[in-house]
């Protein structure tokens, strides 16, 4: 059969069964045997069990129950309270100042969790009562809580960026660090928007009163809880950065150092490492099985010769790189509001990081763009999930189209640093060409 009339019929395979709401795992690896059956016979099969051994086998995916139980362990532990408390003291006093401290409280959790879901759970069950009795407008609050939120898969660790290193065959340490200032931008972005509009519309994000704030002393004491977790976060980072430890080998100091954290600040006990444990068995055997799937998939694509084929076909258009480039950020884009931005990183790996290496581009510059890309899909509507998670937090008066309203400055504020990051790819690959070429 010809290579171009198997892709069409492998990806509408593909689309027709993910509209069915099948778990992803199974859509992909099911796809995977069934078209290896019919393209090559049975004995073909004999490769998708040596495919998923080598999954299996693969070093880099112990990183993931790692990073995942060190951020569950600084979660459960209380330490979302803590920070709360600390920014509440010190940036209370200013217009949108518990806003601009939510985002700040978020970049740090991006950079314990390596997800999204943590942070904005977290700060929204914390930060939007609080800011909700200070009257601030509930535009404001849903937008920097839910924006905020998603900065856990861009700051390093990442949890999708080790996926993505997977599928690539890219250095994890290099996606680390070529993260960490597309992060701080994305968020110091947030925080002068918020400082700039809360500026002029000062009903919208009003100070604590002047009788209300915390003394000098009160504010000092309350650093002591920032302490150990911005020292772990720096401990972990480092030694990958500085090539001390592999990424899986900083995920393993990371998840002893969070429960030493959690013993110093006198928050652990057998219930915080029981649920811990617990829900990183749960979400840990859900990303691995979708890696799985996800590399059958990638397997049986590369088999057909579908990735020569849109090479071909796409080396045979009239239009410039960056056209491509372009187009390829609006697919992203498009499949960001219709399906899960892990599903959309296995699918779309294998078919676009070939294409980027032929166009000239650098994979790891790519990989952040992707990345970026993914932290918008969990914006927009009408499948983002920090959306949903908003909804399940947010009052009963806040409709849906109350947080569709207040993250569309956020989601517009994301394209605009996503341009940048185009435009200037030095802002992401100084510091992986500093500190790992």
């Amino acid at each position: 059969m010809d290579v171009g009339v198997t892709t069409f019929i492998l990806f509408a395979t593909l689309i027709g069964a993910l509209l069915t709401g099948l778990p992803l795992a199974f859509v992909l690896g099911s796809i995977g045997v069934i078209f290896t059956y019919f393209l090559w016979g049975p004995f073909a099969l004999m490769a998708i069990p040596a495919n998923t051994m080598g999954v299996m086998q693969n070093f880099i995916l112990s990183a993931i129950p790692l990073f995942i139980f060190m951020g569950l362990v600084m979660q459960k532990s209380g330490l979302a309270s803590a920070l709360y408390d600390t920014v509440h003291k010190w940036a209370g006093g200013l217009r949108g100042g518990l806003a601009m401290g939510t985002v700040v409280i978020c970049m740090i959790f991006a950079a314990m969790t390596g997800t999204s879901g943590g942070a904005t759970v977290s700060m929204g069950v914390l930060a939007l009562p609080s800011m909700l009795d200070r009257g601030y407008d509930k535009s404001i609050v849903i937008g920097s809580i839910a924006a905020g939120g998603a900065l856990g898969i861009l700051i390093p660790p990442s949890v999708l960026m080790i996926v993505y290193a997977l599928f690539a065959n890219e250095s994890v340490g290099a996606l680390f660090a070529a993260g960490v200032f597309p992060g701080l931008l994305l968020g110091g972005a947030f925080i002068l928007y918020i400082a700039i509009r809360c500026f002029f519309q000062k009903d919208i994000g009003p100070a604590i009163p002047a009788d209300e704030r915390p003394t000098w002393n009160e504010k000092m004491k309350a650093l002591r809880s920032v302490v150990l977790p911005i020292a772990l976060i720096f401990i972990v980072l480092g030694t990958i950065f500085f090539g001390v430890a592999t990424p899986t080998e900083a995920a393993a100091i990371g998840a002893l150092g969070s429960i030493i954290c959690a013993f110093i600040s006198g928050s652990m006990n057998w219930k915080v490492f029981k649920e811990s444990s617990y829900e990183t068995l749960k979400l840990s055997c859900m990303v691995v099985w979708i890696i799985i799937g996800g590399s059958c998939f990638a397997a049986l694509y590369t088999a057909i010769g579908a990735v020569d084929f849109i090479k071909d076909v796409v080396d045979a258009l009239p239009v410039s790189k960056y056209v491509i480039l372009f187009g390829i950020q609006l697919s992203f884009l498009f499949l960001g509001m219709l399906m899960d931005p892990g599903a959309i990183i296995m699918i779309c790996t294998p078919v676009f990081v070939p294409l980027i290496k032929s166009l000239g581009f650098d994979p790891v510059w790519f990989g952040i763009l992707f990345i970026m890309n993914m932290e918008m899909g969990y914006l927009t509507p009408p499948f983002g999930f920090n959306l949903f998670y908003m909804k399940a937090i947010v009052p009963s008066g806040v409709t849906m189209g109350d947080i569709y309203k207040a993250i569309i400055p956020f989601v517009l504020i994301q394209a605009l640093c996503l341009l940048i990051i185009i435009i200037f790819p030095q802002i992401a690959l100084w510091l992986p060409q500093l500190l790992i070429h």
